[in-house]
């Protein structure tokens, strides 16, 4: 495989979706960050004002959950949700299948859609969150770390709309997976404040992982290689099942 034509074949996916975030990037980030924004003021600014979290400032604490929180959504979204509509509703995305892309640049480049929309809503929210604790340190590491959350977001959302067969199941989806991730995941409290066997089950969410790699980047800690480990091994894992999915959709 020609990984030049593989490149040129992801861009040709990608681009009508840039050429529309262009055009609407300002109510794209309106959107986007109001959500992360509500977040850290009922959270970091109300509820956990005065509160110490593992030696540090309640603020200092969630602020990286709230970016981790950020690209999920925001990726998820943006890559599932579009192909959910194209496929379901203008029923444009039998037009891909039968073009001669690869399944491997169709998959990636569906993917990417989420991965774009992630990176610019955390890097949005980010720049405001400098503005309220500058103390936060944001090095080379830490955007690796985002830089593959909103791949492994991404390509679960792509992974979901390929598995849905309603626009309902998406919803359903988002109810059962993503809500619980959430306020489950790391993001507003701190996982040795749980029982031992809650602590296991709650790293089975990639969010959990990724709140803890970004954090650990943020405020300068050692970064917990498993947890980094483990994003990488949830990305492959949904982008294998949704190369899986999409062969048999194109047998």
């Amino acid at each position: 495989m020609n990984p030049m034509l593989v490149i040129s074949d992801i861009y040709s996916i990608i681009w009508s979706d840039l050429v529309t975030l262009k055009r609407r990037w300002a109510r794209y980030l309106l959107t986007t960050v109001v959500s992360p924004l509500l977040y850290l003021m009922a959270f970091g600014l109300g509820l956990g004002r005065g509160i110490s979290m593992n030696g540090m400032s309640y603020l200092e604490f969630v602020i990286p959950g709230i970016i981790a929180l950020t690209a999920m959504n925001a990726s998820f979204n943006g890559a599932g949700i579009r192909l959910n509509v194209d496929r379901l509703y203008f029923r444009s995305f039998d037009e891909s299948l039968m073009a001669p892309v690869s399944d491997i640049s169709l998959l990636i480049g569906r993917s990417m859609i989420g991965l774009v929309r992630g990176l610019i809503s955390s890097s949005a929210f980010i720049l405001l969150a400098l503005a309220i604790a500058p103390s936060m340190r944001i090095k080379p590491v830490f955007f690796v770390v985002l830089l593959m959350t909103c791949m492994t977001f991404a390509s679960m959302g792509v992974l979901a709309a390929l598995l849905a067969r309603t626009h309902e199941d998406m919803a359903m989806f988002s109810s059962l997976i993503l809500m619980p991730m959430t306020f489950l995941g790391g993001t507003f409290f701190s996982l040795s404040q749980v029982p031992a066997w809650l602590r296991f089950a709650l790293y089975i969410l990639p969010l959990t992982h990724s709140s803890a790699c970004l954090r650990a980047a943020a405020l300068g800690q050692p970064v917990p290689w498993r947890s980094f480990i483990a994003i990488i091994l949830f990305m492959s894992a949904f982008l294998l099942s949704g190369g899986m999915v999409l062969r048999k959709m194109s047998e």
